[in-house]
């Protein structure tokens, strides 16, 4: 099956770690791309390469504000891998159970003579 592009999934784009580098950097406050290209230590048209995909799936808003271009995070672009990554919460609870079960289980054979 061939990957979807960048552009079109959350997956992919956050799979990137410059791009998630960027949504640590944006978790704090709105950066304009040459602010956030220094605190990644590359060109701003490789910065730039990298917001315009985080814009296309949803992860960052831009907005205007003279001749610069400021970024911020938007948090609800997270939600397909925040609900991903919950469908494996039960699964985890469920371990922690039968783990519980297994210590208690070993703890009772201890008591008994």
């Amino acid at each position: 099956m061939a990957r979807a592009a960048t552009t079109s999934d959350v997956f992919n784009a956050v799979a990137e770690p410059r791009r998630r580098q960027i949504l640590n950097l944006l978790q704090s406050r709105e950066r304009s791309v040459n602010d956030l290209a220094r605190a990644l230590r590359v060109r701003q048209p490789q910065a730039s390469k990298h917001l315009r995909v985080l814009k296309e799936v949803g992860l960052v808003n831009m907005r205007g504000a003279g001749q610069r271009r400021l970024y911020t995070l938007n948090s609800d672009g997270l939600q397909p891998i925040h609900d991903w990554v919950m469908t494996f919460a039960r699964f985890r609870s469920e371990s922690f159970e039968r783990l519980d079960q297994y210590l208690q289980d070993l703890q009772g054979r201890k008591r008994k003579p």
